[in-house]
């Protein structure tokens, strides 16, 4: 029997009486979920509605992947958490898996939950092996909630909550659509503006620089791809001063922008790289890792990763679970076999070259950038302010909605207005192209879409 208003209505009435809102500003999308499979969600009233987002940008493999269906029946009837100082098979086998697909320099392992946690991990690591407690990141990150991963997250939800950790900087972060570093002919110059930003931090620094904490493509930031080189001169930075440099692919890791993972583009090797979200395609797994030579020095000073409520237990509840670490192992070998990274960096091309064309028709949208399958588009009020139009991109996301494709506007304050979408990888051709199709009919049918060419044509 279908779902009547009034089930709904009483749905929201105690979702409102009974829920903690999360979100910021923002609210819950009023759609309330009943089921999903492979790339499309279904609502109590059994509409279909693409998910460009992957859910919150981790389920890499699609919903109710039938493999993952399988691992997780089959693990969870057999072994599915213990003690924390105890070790199983699915665990060991992730750590190898993992580490064989990496680069030498990134061999031991670490399991968690989440990428705030990992992230947390992270500068622990760093901050025992180097003896030193400042920390750095960029200006739009997001790198968690917790509280070192907090005072790394440069965004508006930091206000309000009291003093972050004490040596939190950043530097400003490479936004060649916004930045007022240019060369003379008008092009961005990032090495300038990297290399000023350290020179603000030397001279904010006490002398103890531990590590500098980056995303590839800072999501949250509004699909910020780091220029081609960037990782590289930073590493460099960081090498200068003796820190260690700590890449986040929570959204970028396996498989997603064209390469397994993204610092491979730039041909570096990160101290530590932390994993999440994509690692347990939709359930909550995280991973750390780092080098031999750092694992050994930190162990060798008592490294431990406590509870971060400071309860008397050795470390942290969810470490080394064997039930995520069976999906994740599973989820290396899907990338593996199905050779997904290639798949992404294809229909990433498709992906982008649909929104260029789109950028094409309507001068609402200042700048498309993304790789692979993680793309994004900013919408603004003119081209020449560069004006971000918030109330424009919700119209155009909501109306994306109402015609079946969840699309995600980032409704942060102060970050401006960018689309940023990352549909699963195993998304097929066609229904990619079903997505861009409501895509271009939201921005066809958005009255303020055609307003905004209109406007600056005249």
């Amino acid at each position: 029997m279908a779902p009547t208003k009034n089930d709904d209505n009483a749905f929201w009435s105690r979702a409102n009486d009974s829920l903690i809102r999360y979100s910021g500003g923002g609210s819950f999308v009023r759609r309330i979920i009943e089921r999903a499979n492979g790339v499309y969600l279904y609502d109590a009233d059994g509409k279909a509605i693409l998910d460009f987002t992957s859910g919150q940008m981790s389920s890499i493999l699609g919903h109710s992947n039938p493999e993952i269906v399988n691992i997780i029946r089959e693990q969870v009837g057999s072994l599915d958490h213990l003690f924390s100082g105890m070790l199983s098979h699915p665990v060991v086998d992730l750590a190898s898996k993992l580490s064989s697909i990496l680069p030498p320099g990134l061999d031991k392992v670490q399991l968690l939950s989440t990428g705030g946690e990992s992230n947390e991990c992270a500068i622990r690591i760093a901050k025992m092996y180097t003896g030193k407690f400042e920390i750095v990141g960029l200006s739009n990150s997001w790198h968690g909630v917790t509280f070192a991963a907090a005072s790394m997250t440069y965004q508006p939800t930091r206000k309000g909550y009291g003093p972050a950790a004490p040596g939190s900087f950043a530097l400003p972060t490479p936004n060649g659509y916004r930045s007022p570093f240019r060369n003379p002919d008008g092009t961005y110059d990032w090495k300038k503006e990297l290399d000023y930003g350290f020179s603000l931090i030397d001279a904010q620094s006490v002398g103890s620089l531990a590590a500098v904490i980056v995303e590839p493509i800072l999501s949250s930031g509004g699909v910020l791809v780091l220029p081609p080189g960037y990782l590289r001169r930073l590493k460099e930075h960081c090498e200068m001063r003796g820190m260690l440099l700590i890449v986040d692919e929570a959204q970028t890791g396996v498989g997603r922008t064209g390469k397994n993972f993204a610092f491979e583009y730039d041909g570096i090797v990160p101290d530590i790289l932390t994993l999440s979200k994509t690692l347990g395609a939709g359930l909550p797994l995280s991973a750390v890792v780092t080098s031999k030579e750092i694992e050994q020095v930190v162990h060798s000073r008592g490294f431990s990763f406590w509870n971060l409520l400071f309860i008397p237990h050795p470390v942290t509840t969810h470490v080394s679970d064997p039930l995520p670490a069976a999906v994740g192992l599973r989820v290396l070998e899907i990338l593996e076999r199905d050779n997904l990274a290639a798949r992404a960096e294809a229909l990433g091309r498709r992906f982008r070259a649909f929104l260029l064309g789109l950028q094409a028709q309507y001068e609402c949208i200042g700048e498309v950038r993304g790789l692979g399958l993680m793309q994004g588009m900013e919408i603004v009020r003119d081209r020449t302010t560069k004006e971000p139009d918030e109330h424009l991109a919700t119209a155009l996301a909501d109306r994306m909605l109402e015609l079946g494709l969840s699309a995600n506007v980032l409704r942060i304050p102060g970050t401006g207005s960018s689309f940023r979408m990352a549909p699963p990888l195993t998304i097929t051709q066609e229904e990619l192209d079903s997505g861009l199709a409501i895509i271009a009919e939201a921005f066809r049918t958005t009255k303020g879409a055609n307003k905004a060419l209109a406007v600056h044509r005249h």
